[in-house]
């Protein structure tokens, strides 16, 4: 007996033999998920719509108010507007990716599932990492910037009461 075919054995788990089961039980409750993922991916994308359209209209606002005030009035509007507009443009954008990823698991979902294609879950399953991978990142930075808030905040109180 060879000496390399011992020791791939001794290092090999229970797992590396094991074959995944998708019953047909599993594939209805993956089914019922993709059309749930694809529904709240396309109320998603007409979210991103609104806010692109209230960037635009953040963007005319502005310069409409910047237009009629005239003086310093006048360009606290402008720049109010232009403000808001880049922040709506910016979420949009943000919004996107996960929302992208949440239509591509969806729809591939769908068509592995129609044509019984392991490649095409796959996919489906890399595009749904993707989704929560985007969303826990995003968590982290939020929480991470009401934290530095917070610190701030208090630092700012403790200053003002002395």
């Amino acid at each position: 007996m060879d000496n390399n075919s011992l020791f791939e054995n001794e290092n090999k788990s229970a797992f590396d033999s094991f074959e995944l089961q998708f019953t047909v039980q599993a594939q209805g409750f993956i089914r019922e998920t993709a059309k749930w993922a694809s529904f709240l991916s396309i109320i998603g994308f007409i979210a991103i719509g609104f806010m692109v359209l209230g960037a635009l209209a953040m963007f005319a606002l502005g310069s409409t108010l910047g237009a009629m005030g005239g003086g310093a009035m006048g360009a606290m509007g402008m720049m109010g507007g232009g403000f808001a507009g880049v922040i709506f443009l910016l979420m949009a954008v943000l919004y996107f990716f996960p929302v992208m990823y949440l239509f591509k698991f969806a729809s591939n979902t769908k068509e592995a599932l129609n044509s019984n294609n392991t490649e095409r879950l796959t996919v489906a399953f890399e595009n749904l990492k993707s989704h929560y991978k985007f969303a826990g990142i995003l968590t982290i930075i939020i929480v991470a910037f009401y934290a530095l808030a917070f610190i701030f905040s208090i630092i700012g109180a403790v200053a003002g009461a002395a």
